[in-house]
């Protein structure tokens, strides 16, 4: 049944907001957290401006990319991912780029108090944070329409969250900072590659070349299975780091996510994906769970 949502309407941004995408962009940043304490170095302040620049960063990308994927023609009649507010109408464009401008703003504000603890350096990385955010869909050459999403993914939801989280509390990134910086990629690009797999006929159809249409459907699901094994394979690195911890609850995880896979693989296409979209979204926040838990024990 079509929903009724009243354009611009408060209901309207928040759908348009996306919040149970918010957990991939908060679970970086816990683990970093985590991760400092365990090494005394956590503070509260810059980890609680870490994790608002994250969430508005992550609001910020879906209205960017809500407004070009429909400039663009990706979202289309049949859309079997979950609604998009300026396709259906639920926000004008006018509306959406004040949005935009907005959650921008906003984010630059907060980056610009992060300063004070990590130094002039992060402008350059809050730059690039807010340059590929529209990047991503926007401009000539989208780098989610031409096979570069994961990457994105891999740096932007891995390496900066948890090594400049990291960073403005200790000063420094250390060897576990970066393991659990490319962990925290690799699982949580799982929820782009299950997203691409569900959608790779469409995409496909809309000259989207995500790289599970370069694979296709069977390399696209070993590239989901791969990308979960790597996020638990870098976590066993914490054992001779001293955190043994972390590697063993992240056993948990390899469990999840092959679960995840199987029941992928046997709905195999169609919106009954989008309840492995759930599972691979609950099983980001049992990883960042799982290896923080390990860092806080010991």
């Amino acid at each position: 049944m079509e929903r009724k949502i009243k354009t611009n309407s408060i209901a309207a941004w928040m759908l348009a907001a996306r919040p149970k995408t918010l957990a991939a962009a908060a679970a970086p940043v816990a683990v970093a957290c985590a991760l400092a304490y365990s090494d005394g170095a956590f503070k509260g302040a810059p980890a609680v401006l870490c994790l608002l620049f994250a969430l508005i960063m992550q609001v910020d990308a879906n209205f960017i990319n809500d407004l070009f994927d429909f400039l663009k023609g990706g979202d289309r009649e049949g859309r079997l991912g979950p609604d998009r507010a300026c396709a259906k109408g639920w926000i004008t464009k006018r509306a959406m780029k004040a949005g935009i401008a907005i959650t921008t703003a906003a984010a630059c504000l907060v980056g610009c108090a992060i300063l004070f603890y990590g130094g002039p350096w992060l402008i350059a990385v809050g730059a690039l944070c807010v340059a590929f955010a529209f990047l991503y869909t926007a401009g000539p050459f989208p780098m989610s329409y031409n096979a570069l999403g994961d990457l994105l993914v891999f740096v932007f939801f891995g390496l900066v969250p948890v090594c400049c989280t990291y960073y403005v509390m200790a000063g420094a990134v250390t060897a576990a900072a970066w393991a659990s910086a490319a962990a925290c990629g690799f699982a949580v690009d799982t929820l782009l590659i299950l997203n691409n797999y569900r959608d790779i006929r469409q995409d496909a159809d809309n000259n989207k070349r995500t790289l599970v249409v370069i694979l296709g459907a069977k390399g696209g699901g070993m590239f989901y299975l791969g990308a979960g094994a790597a996020a638990w394979s870098i976590s066993l690195t914490f054992i001779p780091l001293g955190k043994p911890y972390a590697a063993l609850l992240a056993c948990i995880y390899a469990f999840a996510h092959i679960c995840a896979w199987l029941k992928m693989r046997k709905i195999g296409a169609g919106r009954g994906l989008n309840s492995v979209l759930a599972d691979t979204s609950r099983n980001i926040l049992i990883f960042a769970a799982a290896l923080s838990m390990g860092f806080l024990i010991g």
